[in-house]
């Protein structure tokens, strides 16, 4: 019964894949516009960011969207297939778990950021008062 199970929820992810990335282009908002020094400022700031995700992962949508919608150049990592960011994202984060904002800091600590609203509060402050 348990793999007949499994073998159906994959089955499910993989017919809505491509829904829920048609979604996203369809709806990812246009991204605010600053001046040419806000916005220098702003790819400077996230040069220390990192996203790790899944790519169907609807709370990792939310992340992108939020992300669009700053129009903020930060990294996205793809955690299911590529075995490095997993490793990565396990051994700094310590588990598995997505969406995760990698923050480097200047001082060198790298603090670890897991869910979609934190990470979307965190973006907005840090962020969202620039736009």
């Amino acid at each position: 019964m348990r793999p007949l199970i499994r073998l159906f929820f994959r089955g499910l992810r993989l017919v809505l894949a491509p829904v829920v990335l048609i979604a996203e282009k369809l709806s990812t908002p246009r991204a605010v516009e600053r001046g040419a020094e806000a916005q220098a400022q702003v790819d400077r700031a996230c040069e220390d960011l990192a996203l790790y995700q899944f790519r169907t992962c609807p709370f990792c949508v939310k992340v992108r969207k939020e992300i669009a919608r700053l129009g903020l150049p930060i990294e996205v990592r793809d955690a299911q297939l590529d075995p490095d960011h997993r490793r990565e994202l396990a051994e700094g984060g310590g588990r598995v778990k997505v969406p995760c904002l990698r923050i480097a800091r200047d001082d060198g600590e790298v603090e670890w950021l897991y869910e979609s609203d934190a990470i979307n509060a965190w973006l907005h402050r840090r962020f969202g008062q620039a736009a």
